[in-house]
């Protein structure tokens, strides 16, 4: 369930200042030949309604990655403009959360995100879009976002989405110029949830009826409950709820399938 951030303390916003101060903490050890790789893409867009944050979900972030790195899983962070993106619902109570924000390479990827425009889609198993209110506005319209689902699709990766991230699906389209969701079992935020946390004022539209008439079939948990979909190799989460589930659901699937040839 989505609840207030808590209030950064001095030390959290010193360590919050010193990501784009120093960038990655540590220098990247060479993964290994046969490592599987994940892109995770985060928001880069700061505000929502009436200037409350907006950004990605954090949680949305560090349960999915905690996954796929006890799965021995690359992971790499993507944004569309690159560098620190901003980020809501940060509660370092929550055991993968404090893990990721006191890991130094975990913080140093997050402090200097890869540029959406230098991403290889070919190095890559599987794409997770995050989720938080960001993507509301810079996933939707995004070209070179769709680019990369639809090339990590067609080579036979996983496409994933958590939370609002499957705005960034509503325009994704195959080679044959074919809806990527039209069709295909989805889930996301509802609109149910939107209004019980008083969201539906400050977004841009209703995400879930956005899917709805894309031609999705959507599908629901009852509020704030966890909920994921498989649909081949296209996988969705409902809300923060779901999001270890969802990388659970991630790993299960790239493992299934062989590696994409990088």
């Amino acid at each position: 369930m989505r609840t207030g951030p808590k209030l950064l303390s001095t030390a959290f916003a010193a360590a919050v200042a010193s990501l784009t101060a120093c960038g990655p903490a540590l220098a990247e050890e060479p993964a290994a030949a046969d490592a599987k790789r994940i892109l995770v893409v985060v928001s880069s867009h700061d505000t929502k309604g009436d200037g409350q944050v907006a950004g990605f979900w954090f949680p949305e972030l560090t349960h999915p990655v905690e996954v796929y790195q006890q799965a021995g899983f690359e992971v790499d962070i993507a944004s569309p403009r690159g560098g620190l993106p901003p980020f809501d619902g940060i509660d370092l109570d929550d055991p993968a959360s404090m893990r990721f924000w006191t890991d130094p390479e975990d913080r140093g990827k997050l402090g200097a995100t890869l540029k959406l425009s230098d991403v290889d889609p070919s190095r890559y198993d599987a794409i997770q879009l995050t989720g938080g209110h960001g993507p509301m506005w810079d996933f939707v319209d995004n070209a070179e976002l769709q680019g990369i689902v639809t090339d990590i699709y067609e080579s036979g990766g996983i496409v994933s989405a958590v939370c609002h991230g499957p705005a960034g699906l509503l325009n994704a389209e195959l080679s044959t110029g074919e809806s990527l969701i039209a069709g295909r079992k989805v889930t996301s935020f509802t609109n149910e949830e939107e209004v019980a946390r008083q969201y539906d004022h400050l977004v841009p539209f209703e995400l879930e009826t956005a899917l709805r008439d894309s031609g999705a079939v959507f599908e629901e948990a009852p509020t704030f409950q966890n909920r994921v979909v498989i649909d081949g190799r296209l996988i969705t989460g409902q809300n923060p709820a779901s999001a270890h589930a969802f990388g659970q659901a991630v790993t299960a699937a790239v493992d299934a399938h062989s590696p994409v040839s990088r």
